[in-house]
């Protein structure tokens, strides 16, 4: 079982949250022995050089799970550069906060991709025929094929949710998103791909 603080390494990576014009979710992973029940409070963690990127995506994803009534918080305002360097500061800094769990979100790569796409093309063009000048026009068919090459990125991205008190494990998903472009638009879908799933497993409670 991996824990939490087997993760913290993975934090110093650089975080490519570029956002998705469309998201889908490829994999997903729960623990089906938890039974800690819905948790209330949770921190959101994105790792990143990009310091302006990471905390706005900490922010979205918070501001998303405010929104169902779950205490959540931006990793920004409760886990400090450094601690997020080491171990047992991290998970400190975590629990001073009074986090129940931590979302961890780290992009595994960037992919280019390209398609080639060949049809038939049948186009016509007026034969002049016919006997003195504005004579009957024949009209001659030709089919040629039509190469049509096209790129596009997929980005995937790991997100997973630990419980604070024991380090495990809870759930993990893996997302493909499709031609990332607007940073702060297509991260809230994406934060609304990975919230539902969360939701869906009743993993998500509202503060009372």
């Amino acid at each position: 079982m991996r824990k939490l603080t087997a993760l913290v390494p993975l934090l110093l990576a650089t975080l490519v949250l570029t956002g998705c014009q469309t998201t889908a979710l490829q994999s997903a992973w729960y623990d089906p022995t938890f039974t800690g029940g819905p948790m209330h409070r949770i921190t959101v963690v994105a790792a990143g050089l990009n310091v302006a990127n990471r905390r706005l995506a900490e922010d979205i994803f918070s501001q998303r799970l405010r929104a169902l009534g779950v205490e959540a918080a931006p990793g920004w305002s409760v886990v400090s550069d450094e601690a997020r360097n080491a171990p047992e500061p991290f998970t400190e800094a975590l629990r001073r906060a009074g986090a129940e769990g931590v979302l961890v979100i780290r992009v595994l790569g960037v992919d280019t991709r390209t398609q080639v796409n060949t049809m038939m093309v049948t186009t016509t063009t007026p034969v002049w025929g016919g006997p003195g000048w504005g004579g009957a026009s024949v009209w001659a068919t030709t089919t040629v094929p039509v190469t049509q090459v096209s790129q596009y990125n997929l980005v995937m991205v790991e997100t997973s949710l630990y419980e604070v008190s024991t380090g495990r494990l809870v759930w993990s998903g893996i997302t493909q998103t499709l031609n990332p472009s607007d940073f702060q638009r297509d991260v809230g879908g994406f934060a609304d791909v990975i919230i539902g799933q969360l939701a869906a497993r009743r993993l998500l409670g509202a503060v009372r």
